[in-house]
């Protein structure tokens, strides 16, 4: 039998490697081994899972001065195994060798999502056997070296995410087999090969991100396997109904960003397997095709900044159930809103912004069970803003419309309200006071309001430009008259005062009259009232003592959830701070208003089960939940209380976040990363979190961190199992939920380096993201310094805890990977905190660039 390829390939690779973490290098050299028959294993017999590679030393292994596996030398002993080589998803760094041509025999290559660098050698040309070559995410460089044309063989090619450039090869445009052809996020220009799908096999094309002119490939057209097709930002042209045809199995379509033009073919509404239509930013004109009814599995469709026309086709939008992501904004669609809109009762974001749409606000559309994102901006809408919408939104944004009358209250009333823009309307009358603090950004310019400005932090740090043009404002804000305080207001007005004054005492006495009445007629109402509620409630408890006496203590401690005791908003429920006569303080967390279904859900055996198991849960970095009660009235949990409040509450406080300086804010992303870790790893079955986000992490008064909300999500929504509905918080959700609405622990990866970021930056880091992610804003982005984006108002970072907010830095965008396979585990993540020590050791902080911290994290996994 023939002496494995891959033996010579780790011989001639690893000595120009270094192995980030040595564990991660043991685990793949003993997957490795078990690839070989028994006879070469037996070779290997030092290779063991409980010794150390390098003390005492494993046959062929050398290690350098910090014991990190060097280099692998196993020439001449006969080893057998496939010919495969995987050594994806590691730590190596390096070059590829030109040494790599010498192995003739090697069927597929996996060297991807690693931190390789320099050219791909033109000796790789030299393997013709292969059929498979993944390099993608990596830091390779160069054009794809001509003599890759040679590998007639090669099937799947993957590339992407790399810095390469230049045109395809020649070569490359010749084979016809291919299944899969990967090269996006790079440089490159020229056409697509035309004969990419004339096989008939081909399953994935990725291009997007890169600088590709032309046509469309015209075997693209009859390409009936393909499955997925990414094509955004590009400059390529065609024409959208002629160069396309009809694929069975297509799941995803992404043109956005390119030249296309033409009309909607109706043959798009045959693609019945359709989840995911992306055509925006393009010239395509027409409508929307009636024959759109019948992709039933579509979830997200986008169609922004285009020429269509024509009314919206409830006709056709009504018939797609599935759809939860309606983006179509910046075209001339015109007439009203129907109200048939509320059909999509799954809908959580909807852009209908730069349009031409007319009448009012229909009421059917603000009250979507699950919307989350609202924009009719920049249209011709008239009438009042409805005055009740779903409680779960957060993103609402009405401006530039003929909107007239009161900002209702019941808009103020939205708990999850964080983006509001009213601006450019005809709004009047004075503010409702009640907004919650969850708003964080507001504009409410060019309107005719008047009177004083909501006392909290979104009006308050709000900027004149956001405010101005209104008709009498006030409030402690530059450009704003101060509110007249209530003794000018008596020196304008002396007999004024005296007036209410008087008819203060006489309503007093009245009222008085009245209670004594009541009193001496009827025997304490209100108590007989409460108690006989909870009797008819049904109560189910987890405690350890009695839940009926349990639930009546906390509506006695909290004055039936008084104000008073309110110490927090979050997107499940508001938190008060119970305490009980045994002398005990607990957080009581009253969910929002349940539905009947989850009313139901709550008294199932599933669900009781699984709130003792919460409830079982001991970790120093986890929140203690006591239990849990639910009655007809309303339902909450109860848990342990911290004096220090939330990571959100501190990082809003100038004050507070002063004082919360480098220590301890490494030490809170630590103490996060522990919490998910142990939850993640170390529970059976694995508990995911569903909800990482500011508000969820609760401090002590040593800013030691707490986890809370573990787990809650799920059973707060029934059927969440799917994740049918979204139960995170907005600009913390990981971007694959909007396809796949799968939820696993790479989701809260994701929540976890969107907080990671914000505990560092001071502020959610949301628009920075969206740097990175648009073509056009990258280079920018890259280009900003650590130190810019880092959270100012603290001292400065200092030696030696500089290194460990480097990490920090560098394991949050290694987390916000927008491919979830990419990401670390979170006990990886929890391992590198553990070093403490970051890869870029011994460059200055204030000469780090975000994009050196971008690329070595989003492999880094």
């Amino acid at each position: 039998m023939m002496v494995l390829p891959t033996l010579i390939m780790i011989l001639c690779v690893l000595p120009t490697l270094s192995v980030a973490e040595d564990s991660e290098a043991k685990l793949a050299l003993l997957k490795w081994k078990d690839s070989f028959d028994d006879q070469s294993q037996t070779l290997l017999s030092t290779w063991k899972n409980n010794t150390n590679p390098c003390k005492p030393k494993w046959r062929g292994i050398k290690c350098d001065k910090s014991n990190f596996i060097s280099t692998i030398g196993l020439a001449n002993l006969g080893l057998k195994d496939t010919l495969e080589l995987a050594l994806d998803i590691n730590h190596l760094s390096g070059s590829i060798p030109s040494t790599i041509g010498d192995l003739k025999n090697l069927i597929k290559l996996y060297l991807g999502s690693n931190n390789l660098s320099g050219p791909i050698p033109a000796s790789i040309g030299n393997l013709i056997n292969l059929q498979v070559l993944s390099v993608q995410e990596n830091n390779l460089t160069g054009t794809i070296p001509a003599s890759i044309g040679n590998l007639k063989w090669l099937t799947v090619f993957e590339v992407a995410t790399n810095k390469l450039h230049g045109r395809i090869p020649n070569g490359l445009y010749n084979i016809t087999n291919w299944i899969s052809f990967v090269v996006s996020e790079n440089d490159f220009v020229g056409h697509l090969p035309s004969q990419i799908c004339s096989g008939g096999s081909l399953r994935l094309l990725n291009a997007d991100h890169n600088r590709f002119t032309g046509p469309i490939p015209t075997s693209l057209k009859t390409c009936s396997s393909i499955e997925r097709i990414t094509l955004e930002v590009n400059q390529i042209e065609g024409d959208i109904a002629q160069d396309f045809g009809v694929y069975p199995k297509l799941q995803y379509l992404d043109l956005s960003d390119n030249k296309f033009h033409g009309q909607i073919s109706p043959n798009w509404g045959k693609s019945l397997n359709l989840q995911t239509f992306i055509i925006s930013n393009n010239n395509i004109s027409g409508v929307i095709p009636l024959d759109f009814i019948g992709l039933t599995k579509l979830g997200v469709l986008h169609l922004s900044s285009n020429q269509l026309t024509g009314k919206l086709p409830m006709e056709v939008l009504g018939g797609m159930k599935s759809l939860f992501d309606l983006k179509i904004s910046n075209n001339h669609f015109s007439d009203n809103i129907p109200s048939e809109i509320g059909l999509l009762q799954r809908l959580q974001e909807l852009d209908l912004g730069g349009n031409e749409l007319s009448g009012k606000i229909p009421k059917e559309l603000v009250e979507l069970p699950n919307l989350r994102m609202l924009n009719l901006s920049r249209n011709k809408i008239e009438g009042i803003i409805p005055i009740k919408f779903d409680s779960g939104l957060e993103s609402l944004d009405l401006s530039g419309n003929f909107l007239k009358g009161n900002i209702p209250t019941g808009l103020a009333d939205l708990v999850r309200l964080s983006k509001l823009n009213l601006s450019h309307n005809m709004l009047s009358g004075t503010i409702p006071q009640n907004f919650g603090r969850n708003l964080v950004f507001v504009n409410i310019s060019d309107n005719q309001l008047e009177g004083p400005l909501p006392k909290i932090p979104a009006f308050l740090s709000a900027s004149f430009e956001s405010l101005k043009n209104n008709n009498h404002l006030c409030g402690n804000i530059r450009g704003l008259d101060p509110c007249a305080t209530s003794h000018s207001r008596k020196r304008k007005n002396v007999l004024r005062p005296v007036f209410i004054a008087l008819g203060a005492v006489i309503l007093v006495l009245c009222v008085v009259g009245a209670l004594m009445y009541i009193m001496c007629g009827r025997k304490k109402p209100n108590e007989e009232s409460q108690t006989e509620e909870v009797q008819r409630g049904v109560l189910f408890s987890i405690w350890s003592h009695d839940g009926k006496m349990m639930f009546e203590n906390i509506i006695e401690a909290t004055a039936n959830f008084d104000d008073k005791y309110l110490v927090g908003v979050g997107s499940q429920g508001n938190v008060y701070k119970a305490e009980l006569s045994e002398g005990l303080v607990v957080a009581v967390k009253k969910l929002h208003l349940v539905t009947d279904e989850e009313m139901s859900c709550f008294s199932s055996k599933s669900f009781m089960s699984e709130i003792e198991t919460l409830t079982g849960i001991k970790h120093r970095n986890i929140i203690k939940l006591h239990g849990f009660c639910s009655h007809s009235k309303f339902s909450f949990l109860v848990y342990k209380f911290l004096e220090g409040g939330s990571l959100d509450q501190i990082l809003n406080n100038d004050t507070q976040a002063v004082a919360f300086d480098w220590e301890k804010r490494v030490n809170v992303v630590k103490g996060v990363a522990n919490a998910l870790s142990y939850l993640h790893h170390d529970c059976s079955p694995p508990i995911i979190h569903r909800d990482i986000s500011s508000k969820n992490v609760l401090l002590n008064l040593d800013y030691e961190a707490h986890v809370s909300d573990f787990g809650t999500a799920k059973f707060l929504k029934p059927g969440l199992h799917s994740w049918t509905q979204f139960a995170g918080t907005f600009g913390y959700a990981a971007p694959e939920l909007a396809q796949t609405m799968e939820v696993n622990e790479k989701c809260d990866v994701y929540s976890f380096g969107v907080l990671a970021l914000e505990t560092i930056m001071g502020k959610h880091p949301g628009d920075l993201i969206s740097l990175f992610l648009s073509p056009s804003t990258r280079p920018m982005a890259n280009n900003m310094l650590l130190t810019d984006v880092l959270d100012q108002r603290p001292q400065q970072v200092m030696e030696p805890i500089d290194e460990e907010v480097i990490l920090i830095a560098r394991l949050a965008f290694a987390c916000l990977s927008q491919n979830p396979r990419l990401r670390p585990s979170m006990g990886q993540v929890c391992k590198m905190l553990a070093i403490g020590k970051s890869p870029l050791v011994g460059k200055q902080l204030h000469m780090i660039r975000l994009e050196q911290l971008h690329y070595e994290i989003v492999y880094c996994t």
